[in-house]
């Protein structure tokens, strides 16, 4: 899928498996922050939506105002955090780096990089939406 030039009912027909919307309040703010702190690369940018990628994986985002209609809408919290309890793992991201970068970026460490019992080592890094994303590598 080219997600450059496709339109919208084309990506919509073509998406397959588990999908990831996220509802930010300015979508140009994220996009920067994801591609900043994570390498991501964003697609059609504008101001109330953007493809973005990671690897090979693919998510969305969408400005409140596109989800007018949507039932998610009237559950939206007015003050931070949004996205509480959910983790957005990043299986290919240096968490050292990522930590760096995201303090930088204007991102809140609720966790610097640390070697975990699991196998990883992980951050745990909050955007100004609230998400909360986890840079992770195996430990060495």
């Amino acid at each position: 899928m080219d997600y450059e030039t496709i339109d919208a009912d084309s990506f919509g027909r073509n998406l397959r498996g588990i999908g990831l919307n996220l509802l930010v309040r300015d979508v140009g703010a994220q996009v920067t922050f994801l591609e900043t702190v994570f390498d991501m690369q964003a697609h059609q940018p504008t101001a109330d939506f953007a493809i973005i990628t990671y690897g090979s994986q693919v998510f969305q985002l969408h400005s409140d105002g596109t989800y007018h209609s949507n039932p998610l809408l009237s559950l939206l919290p007015e003050t931070p955090p949004r996205g509480a309890g959910i983790e957005i793992r990043l299986y290919d991201t240096d968490p050292d780096i990522a930590a760096e970068r995201a303090e930088a970026a204007g991102g809140t460490i609720l966790q610097a990089a640390t070697d975990k019992p699991h196998g990883l080592r992980e951050a745990f890094i909050l955007c100004e939406n609230g998400y909360a994303w986890v840079p992770s590598r195996p430990k060495d």
